[in-house]
């Protein structure tokens, strides 16, 4: 089975998470409130798109990232976005958890939509077929 959701706009890319990660606010991290800022909007999406599912088998995840233009190097795209998309799926229920044995392998792909940026994530339940 396939189970597709989008996240409207764009999440933050590694640099500006690691900026965040470098400020602190009355001893308390920036990083860790972008990180919740953003899983709300990603939880927000799941729960909208996905409804209650949950999954119990080992899947395979696909991103494709919808970018306003090509300012952003592909890697500080993705490192972050995987992070709190999968924290999230975590979050909602929809995994039990995010490691090596719920989630076999995921992969990337970048386009340009100016008019519609956004995050496409499949997760494929029938690892055998990848």
């Amino acid at each position: 089975m396939k189970y597709t959701f989008a996240i409207p706009g764009k999440l933050p890319g590694l640099n500006d998470y690691l900026k965040a990660e470098r400020l602190f606010s009355n001893k308390h991290s920036c990083g860790n409130d972008m990180k919740q800022q953003y899983q709300m909007l990603i939880c927000n999406a799941i729960r909208t798109q996905l409804k209650r599912l949950a999954i119990k088998v080992p899947v395979n995840l696909e991103y494709r990232f919808y970018e306003p233009n090509r300012k952003r190097d592909l890697d500080n795209i993705a490192g972050v976005a995987h992070k709190y998309i999968q924290d999230s799926l975590v979050k909602c229920g929809v995994l039990e958890n995010d490691g090596w044995q719920n989630i076999t392998g995921f992969s990337d792909k970048f386009y340009v939509d100016k008019h519609n940026p956004r995050i496409e994530v499949t997760i494929n339940t029938d690892i055998t077929m990848i």
